[in-house]
């Protein structure tokens, strides 16, 4: 099955766009030798470095480091730097925010993406046994990653974003973003601890959608945005087409019924997500429509 197309950044100047799937850049020679490991160390190395720095450096200081890491595409730095201003207790602004959703979707993306090569490789060496250990135990090390920096964001959300959030479009940023991360949780997961993740992605993803219907207009990016990935969840995640299809095509159509009042500047990034909500539209019809055609060959 193609992957849908989803919106898992913040809608930021230097990121509206890039494709929301986007692969990371090769590594360098060399770079791509350290194990998960080495990485998964010194991605908490960066953190404790930038929170210890925290308690000196005001937030104009980070927020500088994070713009500098996010030009040299160093994004767990950019991460670790956001994280430090999140945890000194105050309100994000708008840019701070968007700085803090780009780094982290960048780092758990680098994790995601590999962990969907490495998953693809261990199902094909199935008839080597050896070969599907090794495969198996690099995947399991990427999964740990992976859910560091979930847990890592669903902590900082509960404890500093979600409660500070004084404005309902602040309020359905951060309770998106909190579905999206349980979502990534439970690509990854398995048995109870899946349905645990996937109960939590579509309970917040769900409350984001109640405060967005009472609070902003259908035309907003925000709005737009939590639509198309709660429509990719209930697709990709509770495999409910019908679902995803009829969510996807309502914000679409009420977008367009109003589409004479969006204002210019956010009219680029509006635009830009209807778009991709008519093409995930156009590849789950085509899929099951395939599907409906496959299953109608045995039938009288």
């Amino acid at each position: 099955m193609k992957r849908s197309i989803f919106v898992g950044v913040a809608l930021h100047p230097r990121t509206t766009a890039r494709a929301a799937t986007e692969t990371p850049s090769a590594c360098e020679e060399g770079a791509c030798r350290r194990t998960v490991d080495e990485k998964q160390v010194q991605r908490i190395q960066v953190m404790e470095d930038f929170a210890s720095q925290g308690m000196t450096m005001d937030k104009s200081e980070l927020v500088q480091k994070a713009k500098l890491a996010e030009q040299a595409e160093r994004y767990d730095d950019m991460a670790a730097a956001m994280k430090a201003v999140t945890e000194q207790g105050h309100e994000l602004s708008n840019e701070e925010r968007n700085l803090l959703s780009v780094a982290y979707k960048n780092v758990v993306g680098a994790r995601r993406s590999s962990w969907r090569v490495i998953s693809s490789i261990e199902q094909k060496t199935e008839r080597n046994e050896k070969k599907q250990q090794m495969g198996k135990e690099y995947r399991e090390k990427i999964e740990a990653e992976l859910q560091d920096i979930c847990n890592d964001v669903l902590e900082l959300l509960d404890k500093y974003l979600i409660p500070n959030a004084t404005q309902p479009e602040s309020k359905v940023f951060y309770l998106k973003m909190k579905g999206d991360y349980f979502r990534y949780l439970s690509e990854v997961a398995s048995g109870d601890n899946k349905q645990t993740t996937v109960s939590n992605s579509q309970q917040a993803y769900q409350e984001a959608f109640e405060i967005s219907k009472k609070e902003m207009q259908p035309t907003h990016p925000i709005r737009l945005g939590l639509a198309l990935n709660f429509s990719v969840f209930y697709y990709e995640i509770l495999n409910s087409p019908e679902k995803a299809c009829s969510l996807a095509k309502t914000a679409f159509d009420e977008a367009i019924a109003e589409l004479d009042t969006l204002n210019e500047e956010s009219y680029k990034d509006s635009t830009l997500i209807m778009q991709l909500l008519r093409d995930n539209l156009t590849l789950w019809t085509s899929e099951n429509q395939g599907d409906e055609g496959d299953a109608g060959e045995g039938e009288n």
